[in-house]
C-alpha cells in the first residue's frame, strides 16, 4: 500500500474514533480552505492579491534558513552564560525562535526584548508521560512568564495504547490553555509505527495544534526525511512540520525543508548557516 494510502485509511480510523465527521473530499468542514469557504479567498484577491502561494517558496541558502531555525538548548546541565550566548546568536543571526526548557523563559524574554526572536519553550519534556492537567499548568506557567511557541510532548504510550481520546484531550488541554500561541506536537516518530505517526498527527490536527514535529532529540532517533514526507501527506495544508533532532548541516536542513518541513529545530543552527557541521546530539 502507498504511503498516501496508509495515511488516508489510518486517518479514517482515528475521525471514527474521535466521532468526528469528514466529508467525501477528505475535508473536515473548518470552513478555512477554498472548497468550505471561497470567499474568503476571494477576499483576498479583492483586496488586491494578485497570486495565492503555498507556505513554500523559494528553497533557502545558508543564510536565509535562520528563519527557520529553533535555536534550540534542551540540556539539563545548561547553564546561564549558555543560555545568554544562545540568544545572542540567536540576534545575531535572526533565528526563528530559541527553544529552551521553562526555566530559562523569563530570562530569554528579557535578554530578547524588542528583538524578532520568538522564545520557544517545551511541555511534558521529554517522555510526554505527565497528566495532561500538569501540561495545562506548565504551559500556562510558561506563557505567563513571556513564551510564544510551545512545544509539547505527546502521551506516547496512550497513543500506543489506542487511547485516541486521551491523546487528543491531552493536546487540546494545552492548545486552549496557551491560544493562540503556537503550539507544536512532538510525536516523536521513532518510536512509532507509520500507522501510529499518521494517526498522532491527525489528532494533533484535530486538537487545534499548528505544528507536528518529529522528534524531542533525546530519544533513540530524530527527523527523517521520510518521516516529515510522511506527515506533510496526513496535514499538508492544515498544520506545519518540524523536523528535529540530528539535523547538524545545511545540506540536512535543506533535504527536511524540501521533504516539507517549515521550521527546524537544531542546537546546531550557526553551524548550519555558516556551512559547517554542529556536533551536538540535538
Amino acid at each position: 500500500m502507498e504511503r498516501d494510502e496508509i495515511a488516508n485509511e489510518v486517518y479514517n480510523r482515528v475521525m471514527k474514533e474521535l466521532n468526528l465527521q469528514r466529508c467525501d473530499g477528505i475535508c473536515l468542514g473548518c470552513e478555512e480552505c477554498i472548497v468550505q469557504n471561497p470567499g474568503g479567498t476571494q477576499a483576498i484577491i479583492d483586496a488586491g492579491a494578485t497570486r495565492i502561494s503555498s507556505p513554500l517558496g523559494v528553497l533557502p541558502d545558508n543564510k536565509d534558513i535562520a528563519k527557520y531555525i529553533d535555536h534550540t538548548l534542551l540540556k539539563a546541565d545548561v547553564d546561564e552564560k549558555s543560555i545568554r550566548k544562545l540568544c545572542d546568536e540567536a540576534k545575531e543571526y535572526h533565528f526563528a525562535s530559541v527553544c529552551v526548557n521553562p526555566y530559562w523563559v523569563s530570562l530569554c524574554c528579557e535578554l530578547l526584548k524588542d528583538t524578532d526572536v520568538k522564545i520557544a519553550t517545551v511541555i511534558g519534556f521529554p517522555l510526554g508521560a505527565t497528566p495532561k492537567e500538569v501540561k495545562s499548568f506548565e504551559a500556562q506557567q510558561a506563557s505567563q512568564n513571556g513564551a510564544d511557541e510551545f512545544d509539547m510532548v505527546i502521551n506516547i504510550g496512550a497513543l500506543k495504547s489506542d487511547d485516541f481520546k486521551y491523546v487528543y484531550e491531552d493536546i487540546k488541554a494545552v492548545v486552549d490553555t496557551v491560544s493562540p500561541k503556537v503550539v507544536k506536537v512532538i510525536i516523536e516518530t521513532a518510536l512509532l509505527t507509520d500507522e501510529e505517526k499518521v494517526e498522532a498527527c491527525t489528532i494533533a490536527k484535530e486538537a487545534g495544534a499548528h505544528f507536528v514535529k518529529t522528534s524531542t532529540g533525546f530519544s533513540s532517533g530524530g527527523a527523517t526525511v521520510e518521516d516529515v514526507k510522511l506527515m506533510k501527506a496526513v496535514v499538508d495544508g492544515n498544520l506545519e512540520i518540524k523536523a528535529s533532532g540530528g539535523i547538524h548541516d545545511y545540506e540536512t536542513a535543506l533535504e527536511m525543508i524540501k521533504a516539507g518541513a517549515t521550521r527546524i529545530g537544531a542546537s546546531a543552527g550557526v553551524a548550519i548557516i555558516k556551512g559547517e557541521k554542529g556536533t551536538s546530539a540535538y
